[in-house]
């Protein structure tokens, strides 16, 4: 039964294995919606006042809504909606569509696009990026393929949230008026637009019922080109007639002419891919590779599809790289049973049960609908060195009976009777150290749930194993052998190691009977240890989470405020080329806008043809140096990404006040000591308030007697320098605009606007110029908002070496030296965040693991000292895992404080079975104290040894960090590492010694019910 049922764990555990999907990290992500809105030529300010404030109030009403944030720049507003961790994405999406609905009638009524939303988070970098490039073809039909084939089929894909074009280029008939042509024949702007689309109608017109035929009637279509409205007659007057052609250039363009993306120098389309918040995104990737042949048949063979970015490249390597390791891991663990088991057929046992109990787990994962990520591997890997703990201890014990000249069965039945009990305390108190972890919220709770229970369910089916198949195998293949017949099988390794294992026996005997009768100064040490440990604890530089290494680099690109889009494009480009000349970098990916803000997406080559990405973002910021008037940001693309704020930088510092002056001054007051601070690089914000405006004053009293509203005004301006749409082309592919603008766009200053003419009441043109007066100032080329309140986000990069925590406490010193007035409201966003409010959570967590094993284990003993006894030699555990992150430089992230957490679970059940035989030779053979602990440590040392250096050995490949994505394992690993080789000299003595001065106060155990007083109960 007990073959059957190993076998039926294996085959299932194997098919589960298979079907698991493949991952980065675990589904850790907060539902987020982003909130679109636009208004060609509106102001920021504008934008913010008339679009996002009205859609933030409406917002605000939406239950499970944590934090609205919203940037308002030209003609653009996006509002990110950042939803509590238990809210339904899809319910919320709902709300998001009511509340876009009930603002339609507070927008401007110049919005022909009403705002749209996606279940997408905007500070999430794509996961593909995919450049369409011809040699023959336009951009504009280029942009067709993407915006009509391949983005509305990608859309669909489960998991895809939208699909971005960069550099879009859809096709529009632009009307470029000629003000001077156009005031000749007597026509405003607004006037030419009503004709214009007075032209190009696609209304009903009607149906023709006779007795015994219907005809639908069909007037002229609409007009599809440049050329046909070039032909159209705008006005006649005096029998003179008067096309559009004489008043302006109509061309075949592109709706927008400030937008552009170039692949590796080609001017291209890239569509962006992103992915939903909690999809899959190698499952994502792999559904969107998929459909790239039948794209390829559906277009031109001149069009070239290139895959840019590729996120799910660095997983996969990862995954591989940690498949290694988990390789390396199960055999050092079987080398490290076989020096000590001596013996072929001893060492196969524990070897069997061991992948018996990770495949068993990889069944459980299944079942719980978890991934083969970065987190859940790091538990598989980690629990090799954890699970053989059991069946080491069993085969220990019966092998020493079968040494001493018991049957194999009779061997197998005795020793599994003695050390059941140890073997179901170490696991259940192990299991006990992750319980915190399944109720902790927040990101860290679900980042880290899969990581716990993937080690829990390994040791629970190791547990199994070990109680049901190890004692089993023990009494059928383990045979009893003569001294001597035994010597001459061993091979000589094995006789060196034992020889050696003797005098590491015979020294540590000495040792603790010294300890035993120096037990004052042994309790010293242990006091020692506590002490030092809330020293290093407080003293070690904390971070939040490693930086990973995935291959990628999000570049910002911020030119001078008023920058023009041309002299944008110049900048960049000068940037991009010195960035891909770099021997690091395989590809890079540019996009502009309109405004003085571009991106830039790299790839580096492959780990080990390049330098590691410290070294090349030090390279790169250093080269680009060159290019005057320009402020480069560069950012590592993690895996993990906290938040749905947009940032230059990697870090956010958020201020709010009701006072819009007050915010700015004391932003600039903070940016200036952070830049005087080592700490902190990269550090810039996204209040900008220099961009240059025109300033027009209209003379209200002068503009009345004219007869000339303030709207039409306002209309005439919009039409001449808005890009206004004034009419749209319907096809059977899609929709295009007939934007109308000035002629001089491009050459534009002051002086254009005395080409503006108004109609006043009388019938005459009047120029703008004769009612309103226009001044040059500064404002502001973009207005955030946080929560309705203006707000301005401080972003930085932290500097190499400085960990999070400092550049945390770093702010608050600079806070307090400023003075910050209370009418100012600060706080982190992101990762700063999260990091924030994980600090308290950290010393929580570790007492909160102590007090569940406390309990556990005063349950399974029925006493309260002893295992204070056991928990006793934690802080020499804790002492070795700090010592051994400084030593090598490590911050104490998240992933360490797991290890210190695993640790816990680890080091307790060293002491668990000294423990146990110590009591058991108390009460079977009533031996004292002294002579019990002491039997018990030189009787338990051998196994302790084995199942301490398997778990070292487990770990040791991760503390290397070898491979893609060692970045994020090896924290744990030399937590793991360096607190069990110090705990191990450690606990080894000051255990006995703190079971001796304990003992005293553990009583006569619980209370014995006697027969006679059962029966007098009853």
């Amino acid at each position: 039964m007990t073959v059957l049922l190993s076998i039926a764990i294996v085959v299932i555990g194997a098919f589960s294995y298979v079907k698991l999907p493949i991952a980065a990290l675990p589904s850790y992500d907060t539902p987020v919606i982003n909130v679109t809105g636009v208004l060609p030529g509106a102001s920021p300010e504008v934008m913010a006042s008339s679009v996002a404030l009205p859609l933030e109030k409406q917002f605000s009403t939406i239950a499970g809504l944590s934090t609205i944030s919203s940037t308002s720049t030209l003609g653009n507003t996006s509002i990110t909606l950042e939803f509590e961790q238990d809210r339904d994405i899809d319910a919320a999406a709902v709300d998001v569509q009511a509340a876009l609905l009930r603002a339609q009638r507070s927008l401007p009524i110049e919005m022909t696009a009403l705002p749209a939303y996606r279940k997408v988070n905007p500070a999430d970098q794509a996961i593909l990026l995919l450049a369409l490039t011809s040699p023959s073809m336009p951009l504009s039909e280029l942009n067709d393929y993407g915006e009509n084939l391949i983005s509305p089929s990608l859309s669909t894909i489960n998991g895809v949230a939208q699909v971005q074009v960069f550099g879009q280029r859809r096709y529009a008939v632009r009307v470029r008026v000629k003000a001077d042509e156009l005031a000749a024949r007597n026509m405003t702007m607004d006037e030419l637009a009503q004709a214009i689309r007075g032209a190009n109608v696609n209304s009903p017109v009607g149906v023709l019922d006779g007795e015994r035929q219907t005809l639908t009637i069909q007037a002229n279509k609409q007009l599809q080109n440049a050329a046909a409205f070039a032909n159209i007659v705008i006005a006649s007057r005096n029998g003179q007639t008067t096309r559009l052609s004489d008043v302006a250039d109509v061309t075949d363009s592109v709706e927008s002419t400030k937008s552009g993306s170039w692949a590796n120098g080609k001017p291209s389309i890239v569509l962006a891919v992103q992915r939903q918040p909690n999809a899959n995104t190698v499952a994502v990737v792999d559904a969107v590779k998929a459909q790239l042949p039948l794209f390829r048949e559906q277009m031109p063979a001149s069009i070239d599809v290139q895959v840019l970015n590729d996120r799910s490249v660095s997983i996969r390597e990862a995954i591989h790289d940690v498949h290694f390791t988990l390789a390396l891991t199960i055999a050092l663990v079987v080398m490290v049973i076989f020096l000590f088991l001596k013996r072929f057929t001893a060492t196969l046992i524990p070897v069997l049960s061991l992948p018996i109990s990770l495949i068993g787990c990889a069944a459980l994962m299944y079942w719980a609908g978890f991934s083969l990520d970065n987190v859940s591997l790091l538990g598989i890997t980690i629990a090799v060195g954890l699970v053989v703990d059991d069946a080491i201890v069993m085969l220990e014990n019966i092998v020493r009976h079968i040494e001493n000249g018991m049957e194999p069965l009779a061997a197998a039945l005795k020793g599994s009777r003695e050390v059941s009990f140890t073997i179901i305390s170490i696991s259940i108190s192990l299991v006990a150290v992750f319980i915190p972890i399944f109720f902790m919220p927040g990101v860290i709770g679900l980042l880290f749930y899969e990581f716990a229970a993937v080690v829990s369910l390994a040791v629970l089916v190791s547990a199994l194993m070990s109680l049901t198949l190890v004692p089993m195998m023990c009494s059928r293949y383990l045979k009893a052998e003569k001294d001597e017949q035994h010597e001459r099988k061993e091979l000589w390794i094995s006789r060196q190691f034992e020889r050696g294992f003797d005098r590491v026996l015979t020294g540590y005997t000495r040792g603790l009977d010294w300890s035993l009768s120096h037990r004052k100064t042994i309790l010293l040490l242990a006091a020692a240890t506590f002490a030092l440990t809330a020293y290093l604890f407080i003293t070690i530089p904390k971070g939040f989470f490693p930086t990973e290494d995935i291959g990628q680099i999000s570049v910002t690109v911020e030119g001078p405020e008023d920058a023009s889009y041309p002299t944008m494009v110049k900048l960049m480009t000068q940037a991009s080329e010195i960035i891909r000349a770099n021997p690091n970098v395989a590809t890079g990916t540019v996009r502009t806008r309109d405004s003085n803000v571009g991106n830039m997406f790299i790839g580096l080559k492959p780990r080990n043809e390049r330098e590691s990405m410290d070294e090349v973002l030090r390279q790169l910021r250093k080269a680009v140096r060159e290019v005057p008037g320009l402020n480069v940001f560069m950012t590592p693309v993690q895996n993990l990404r906290l938040g749905g704020r947009q940032s230059k930088s990697q870090f956010q510092f958020v201020m709010q006040s009701v006072k819009a002056a007050e915010l700015n001054e004391w932003s600039e007051k903070i940016m200036a000591r952070m830049r005087a601070d080592h700490a902190f690089i990269d550090v810039t914000s996204d209040s900008q308030l220099k961009g240059l405006q025109a300033q027009i004053d209209i003379d209200r009293d002068r503009a009345n007697e004219a007869g000339i509203g303030i709207q039409d005004i306002r209309t005439a301006l919009y039409s001449t320098f808005g890009d206004r749409q004034i009419s749209t082309i319907y096809t059977s592919a899609n929709s295009y605009y007939v934007i109308l603008q000035d002629s001089n766009v491009g050459q534009q200053d002051e002086s254009d606007l005395s080409k503006v003419y108004l109609r006043s009441k009388t019938g005459a043109l009047v120029p703008l110029l004769s009612v309103a007066t226009v001044t040059r100032t500064a404002g502001p080329i973009s207005v955030n908002h946080q929560g309705q309140l203006q707000a301005i986000t401080i972003s930085f990069n932290l500097a190499p070496g400085v960990p999070l925590g400092e550049a945390t406490t770093n702010m608050d010193r600079i806070k307090a030296q400023i003075e910050l007035p209370q009418s100012i409201i600060t706080s982190y966003a992101g990762d700063a965040a999260v990091f924030q409010a994980s600090q308290g959570n950290q010393i929580a967590l570790l007492l909160l693991a102590v007090v569940v094993i406390y309990i556990l284990l005063g349950v399974l003993y029925e006493s309260y000292i002893h295992p204070i006894t056991i928990l006793a030699g934690l802080p020499s555990a804790v002492v070795g895992a700090l010592l051994t992150l400084r030593i090598f430089n490590v911050e104490l992230t998240m992933i360490a404080i797991i290890g210190i957490l695993l640790l816990i679970g680890l080091v307790k059940k060293n002491a668990i079975m000294m423990i146990d035989f110590a009591l058991a030779a108390q009460r079977d053979e009533g031996k004292t104290p002294a002579k019990a602990i002491r039997t018990a440590c030189i009787l338990r040392f051998r196994p302790i040894m084995m199942t301490t250096l398997a778990a070292a050995m487990g770990a040791m490949p991760i503390a290397l960090g070898i491979g893609a994505g060692a970045e994020l394992r090896q924290p744990l690993g030399l937590a793991v590492v360096g607190g069990l080789m110090v705990s191990q000299v450690i606990t080894l003595f000051i255990t006995p010694v703190i079971y001796l001065f304990l003992d005293r106060y553990s009583g006569n155990g619980p209370l014995q019910i006697t027969s006679e007083q059962m029966e007098a109960a009853r």
